[in-house]
């Protein structure tokens, strides 16, 4: 099931509940999971066209008479945006909820213009912006939940392929907090949405080697959960980051920032280099990339040595 069905469908259960919910998209409502949303409340739903600095204009509007806006185009197209998001909304703290479709370099064959890679790092730089990055349908369903009764601006990004469910229906999402997936002593891999499912095979896979791997899965990159990942450094003493984004700006270097100022210890990032995408199959690109679950398994015996050398 892809991110954005399930976020489509959950909207819709959350508007019957709350009649202050309202959607705008910009030209994307098919891409962008919001149909249902639109079949069911045309009077609640805003077409934009292909003006996404607008978009969010009205979206700050709307909030500031007191609606709670879901504003939705492909990620990449809120770049175009950022004056409008940090000024009209990120600055006054309006309850607007941004919700960016076709992340990373997943996004396949549309090529590097519509594979943001750099999408989480400005968001995560403006001040009073929350940055969440479900992991699958499952939890992208809860987290609109969450985004609704969270006060303030949120930024929720979704990746395009279909993606296998992680969590059942027990699971709950909660803002700032960094799960723990599998428990392990020898090295910690965090991850953040489509990578979080690699990082669990990573894990298998080095389980027939001898290695105890945790696993978190952080789906919140800010607030990001630092009593989580001081807890893993101490325990373990190695972390390897796995995202779908550059490794400049995005979850490596939150993580980095924490263990650096609350504990030092070896760090392996797994994730785009510093460079723009290209047009290619999914799969054929996160080879390209190296953000396959074999990429992560090399990191975490990397990152060992390197423990073991300290």
């Amino acid at each position: 099931m892809k991110m954005r069905d399930a976020y489509g469908k959950a909207l819709v259960e959350i508007a019957k509940e709350n009649k202050d919910v309202v959607v705008l998209e910009a030209d994307m409502y098919r891409g962008c999971g919001v149909k249902l949303f639109y079949e069911e409340f045309p009077e609640r739903f805003f077409t934009m066209g292909i003006a996404e600095q607008n978009m969010v204009g009205v979206a700050a509007g709307l909030a500031a008479s007191g609606k709670i806006p879901f504003v939705n185009t492909f990620a990449c197209f809120f770049l175009r945006a950022i004056d409008q998001i940090r000024v009209a909304v990120a600055y006054p703290a309006l309850n607007v909820k941004i919700v960016g479709g076709h992340g990373g370099i997943s996004t396949g064959p549309d090529g590097a213009t519509h594979q943001p890679v750099e999408d989480i790092a400005v968001m995560r730089a403006i001040p009073n912006m929350t940055v969440i990055v479900p992991a699958d349908p499952t939890e992208a369903a809860q987290a609109t939940r969450e985004c609704v009764k969270h006060p303030g601006p949120v930024y929720m990004r979704f990746t395009r392929p279909d993606i296998e469910s992680i969590f059942d229906e027990n699971y709950r999402f909660k803002v700032g907090k960094a799960p723990l997936l599998r428990q392990g002593s020898d090295v910690t891999i965090m991850a953040t949405g489509i990578m979080v499912s690699f990082a669990l095979i990573a894990s298998d896979l080095l389980a027939r080697e001898g290695l105890g791997v945790r696993v978190l899965s952080c789906s919140t990159i800010k607030p990001i959960d630092k009593k989580m990942i001081i807890q893993a450094a101490e325990e373990t003493r190695a972390i390897v980051t796995a995202e779908d984004h550059n490794i400049l700006g995005g979850l490596g270097s939150a993580v980095a920032e924490v263990i650096g100022e609350g504990c030092p210890v070896a760090l392996e990032r797994v994730g785009v280099r510093d460079c723009f995408g290209q047009s290619g199959k999914t799969k054929e690109l996160q080879r390209i990339y190296r953000l396959t679950a074999q990429d992560i398994a090399k990191a975490v015996r990397k990152v060992v040595k390197k423990k073991r050398k300290c």
